[in-house]
């Protein structure tokens, strides 16, 4: 009789495809490494740069002046019962209160620090710390740099 050869793949080749398996992730992994955190610095500019300010913009076209600092962001969501309290509000603005990539609230404060004319509006970055700030993401600052 004639035995049969079973089938089935030796450690050798087991070992091999791991190996091409490895060397592909090594390829592949370093690439992708860092993009969600650039994709989370381009959201909170999209956010200051243009999401917010928008609301902002038809707050003000709609009552002729900004929210204060304290009604904060949350004048966009609900008609503000503190003063100046706006007689043609007719948000919301937004659609649920902004917080940046990380989790946290956007900081505003009208009239601003860095732009008095206007509002300061800033999302304090990955790292949360007001007194570091390479990794803010910043309205006063042409093109959205990162640093104050």
């Amino acid at each position: 009789m004639c035995k049969k050869k079973q089938g089935g793949f030796s450690l050798i080749e087991i070992i091999l495809v791991v190996v091409i398996i490895a060397t592909l992730s090594a390829m592949v992994v370093p690439r992708l490494t860092g993009r969600s955190e650039q994709a989370r610095l381009a959201a909170a500019r999209a956010d200051v740069e243009v999401n917010i300010p928008t609301a902002l913009k038809l707050y003000e076209l709609d009552n002729g002046y900004l929210p204060t600092t304290a009604q904060g962001l949350n004048a966009l969501l609900q008609k503000p019962s503190t003063a100046p309290i706006p007689e043609n509000w007719n948000g919301p603005y937004l659609e649920k209160f902004p917080v940046d990539p990380w989790g946290r609230p956007y900081q505003y404060q009208s009239p601003g620090t860095n732009r008095p004319h206007d509002y300061d509006l800033f999302s304090l970055g990955k790292d949360a710390n007001p007194d570091s700030t390479k990794d803010d993401v910043v309205n006063w600052i042409v093109a959205g740099a990162l640093a104050k």
